[in-house]
């Protein structure tokens, strides 16, 4: 098991790219990302590959549905051997708590968060779909919910980082993206803050993706982001 929080984001169109990037990595420098496009064009052989390698994989698939339907996909991620999965808190309490449920009675039990509000919507995005309040009122509510559901954690803006902390305590995981070492560009992100930063304000995990993967070398940049967190266990 990795001792950096760095979950690097493999944000890739095919197996071929992906696994460039993973054999230049190690397990006991970074966690892995395996996202929605890349699941689904690879499907679940491929997370297994990844876990079977010795990273800790983080299967982000954002479920939302009906409360049997999440909890069924958790328990299928979960034989998958992935180290944590997602959900959105939006998805209501009812949901939330099926799904841990789901997951108390399996003999590996992944670690369970909720998405929040996603890093790339600003306040007038928020706004336009129905939400009321600022981005952080809107972040702080759903963070409760999850954790009143009995989730381990959320994904959050860096920048909500230190407001959650506050509310719920050292063992809720914060995991944010968002996350660019100085000087890289911000991409599609709108709420940003740099590694080291984030965790002072208190992030347990960094999912990095562009600074890692299209770095002309990617282990000497992740090793880079390593040395600067505060936190970082060598």
């Amino acid at each position: 098991m990795s001792t950096s929080p760095v979950i690097v984001a493999l944000d890739f169109p095919d197996q071929a790219s992906a696994m460039a990037l993973v054999e230049q990595l190690q397990p006991s420098l970074c966690r892995l990302k395996v996202g929605k496009e890349l699941f689904t064009r690879l499907g679940p052989g491929f997370v297994e590959k990844l876990v079977a390698a010795g990273f800790d994989v983080f299967l982000d698939l954002k479920f939302h549905d009906i409360p049997n339907t999440v909890a069924a996909a958790c328990d299928a991620a979960a034989d998958l051997g992935v180290w944590m999965m997602n959900l959105h808190a939006s998805g209501g309490r009812k949901m939330m708590e099926t799904a841990r449920e789901r997951l108390a009675g399996k003999s590996h039990q992944p670690k369970l968060i909720a998405v929040t509000i996603l890093t790339s919507l600003g306040e007038a995005d928020i706004h336009e779909v129905g939400f009321q309040g600022t981005t952080g009122e809107n972040v702080l509510r759903l963070a409760a919910l999850a954790e009143s559901s009995g989730l381990d954690g959320v994904v959050c803006s860096p920048l909500e980082a230190a407001a959650i902390r506050a509310q719920a305590g050292n063992d809720f995981l914060l995991v944010t993206p968002g996350v660019r070492p100085a000087p890289a560009p911000l991409d599609d992100q709108k709420r940003v803050m740099t590694p080291a930063d984030a965790m002072q304000a208190g992030s347990s995990y960094l999912v990095i993706g562009r600074p890692v993967t299209a770095a002309e070398d990617p282990l000497r940049a992740l090793q880079e982001i390593n040395a600067n967190l505060p936190a970082y266990v060598s």
